[in-house]
Parts: C-alpha cells; structure tokens; sequence
C-alpha cells in the first residue's frame, strides 16, 4: 500500500471513530435525560418531594432548582450566602442565587483559583455583591474566616440564609463546628454507603480527595450531625450527590412528612452527571458584565 494510500486509510479510520464517540456521547445523553424524566415523574407522586424541581444553571447538577424550590417554600426571594469550596465559580450552588440578587462570600482552598475568580469576578466583588476568601476551612477556623469575610460585606453572620459544603471529604467536620444557624444547607454525601449505614471519615486537616469513592460521609452520618444542630434533611438530589437540609423552625408542613434518610435517599447516579449535567446542556459556563450587576 502506498504511503498515500496508508494515510488516507488512517484518517478514514480516525473519521469513524470520532464519529462513533459523537454518535455515542449523544446517545448517552438521551438515555440520561429520559432517566431524569423518569425518575422526576416517580418522585412527582409526592408534590413535597424536591427531587422534580430540580434544574441546572451554574450548578454540577440539579442543584439550582432544588434550592429555588426549598427558598420558594420558605419564602426567601433573595438573601445572603456563603458557599465552601467553588473552584473556579462557574459551576457551584450560588452564582444563579447572585443573578437573582442575592449576595454573599466565597470560601476556595485552592490558591490557583485566586487569579480566575478575581478575573472573571471582578465586578461583582468590586461592587462587594460577593466577598471571596481564599484559604483552606478547617472546623478549627469556619467560623471566624466566614465572619471575617461577611464583615467586609457589611453582612452580619446571624443574617446567613444559606450555606453549601462541598470540600471532597471533611464536609461534615465543618458542619459539626457550625457556631451560626443558616436557614439552609447543602452538603456533599457519599451515595455509596446506602441508609442505615452511618460512616465518617477519621477527621484529616490535610485530606485530599484522589478521585475514589473514599470522600466523605454517608447520608445517615450527615443527617445524625444536622439533627444535633437543629436541621432537618428535606431531600437529595438525583445524581446522589447533596443532600438539604432546612432549620427545624422553618418546616413546619413544607417538606415531606417522613424526612428519614431511608425515604429521602437517592443512591449514585454519577453517570447522570457526565452524561447529561456536564456535557449536554448547552454552551459551557461562562460569567462576564451583566447590566442588574453593575
């Protein structure tokens, strides 16, 4: 065979198998979103149930709905955030709380993220619509870091409406060591221990997560601590990743009537996350002036 002729043959081969990864990746992207559809019409049985609201705008998954849905029961349009662990912003639980007016502080570890953040952020942390701390949060310094960083909002603590987790590992050592009472939280739980199963990690300040299923707490583990907190769980997301948690004084008759981790659990379905949340809901993320932002 010609040399001509080879390379011909070898882009042939490379055409078809991009196509093939195309036609695949499109594929699963339809039987994700039939699953979702799916699954939104089981839980639909019960109204009170969140997991049917559920809707992606900046969150990783379903998060954004989920919230709306929990801040529109208690009656919350706009209020003050804090948010642990962002990355680089533009997919985490409160950037759509911002485009709703709200405003609030961002806590990242990662001090390579500083520089993204700052860039992309800029004008909203000029304007002081979002405090940004960058540094790790330990139980040790929660408290005193997002204190220190409202102060510089003029925001007092105790006016926090919302508090999201998502640290890969340690998530439940900083809500053990909560000292202030948001009305919400979302916090991260490893969908692979299933109800009853109760399992924390041992407490590691240096923990970093490596990609595996060891990564933090199960559900049962985090709705144990919430309830010594005053938090009730009022539900998770489909993909088994967060649960949510309201301030026992705020339920009342809102949520479902049985809030055992047993009902209220959804096992992993990170393959929902890949399928369809990350790579087939419209253009990537992006962030840039906005004029109700100015």
């Amino acid at each position: 065979m010609k040399e001509s002729d080879q390379m011909a043959f070898a882009n042939s081969v490379f055409n078809q198998q991009q196509q093939l990864i195309i036609e695949t990746r499109r594929n699963s992207g339809y039987l994700a979103r039939q699953e979702i559809e799916k699954l939104k019409e089981i839980c639909g049985s019960n109204v009170k149930r969140l997991e049917q609201y559920g809707f992606k705008v900046y969150s990783q998954n379903d998060e954004d709905g989920i919230l709306s849905e929990i801040f529109r029961r208690i009656g919350i349009e706009k209020g003050f955030f804090c948010e642990i662990g962002v990355e680089n912003g533009l997919e985490c639980n409160t950037l759509f709380m911002i485009h709703q007016g709200w405003r609030g502080i961002w806590l990242e570890g990662n001090q390579a993220q500083r520089q993204s953040i700052e860039s992309k952020f800029g004008s909203i942390l000029q304007n002081k619509r979002l405090g940004l701390g960058i540094g790790y949060v330990t139980p040790a310094n929660i408290n005193e870091s997002i204190e220190r960083l409202f102060s510089t909002l003029g925001i007092d603590i105790a006016a926090v409406d919302f508090l999201s987790i998502d640290i890969d590992g340690m998530d439940v050592y900083l809500l053990e060591a909560l000292k202030f009472q948001p009305k919400v939280i979302c916090i991260e739980y490893n969908a692979k221990f299933p109800p009853p199963v109760s399992k924390k990690p041992v407490f590691n300040e240096q923990f970093m997560w490596r990609g595996t299923d060891y990564m933090g707490s199960s559900l049962n583990a985090i709705v144990e601590s919430a309830n010594q907190k005053g938090y009730s769980l009022v539900g998770t997301n489909l993909t088994g990743s967060n649960a949510f948690f309201v301030r026992d004084d705020l339920v009342k008759d809102r949520f479902v009537e049985n809030p055992a981790p047993e009902v209220l659990y959804n096992p992993p379905r990170y393959y929902l996350t890949f399928d369809h949340y990350m790579s087939n809901i419209g253009h990537m993320s992006d962030f840039g002036p906005y004029i109700d932002l100015m």
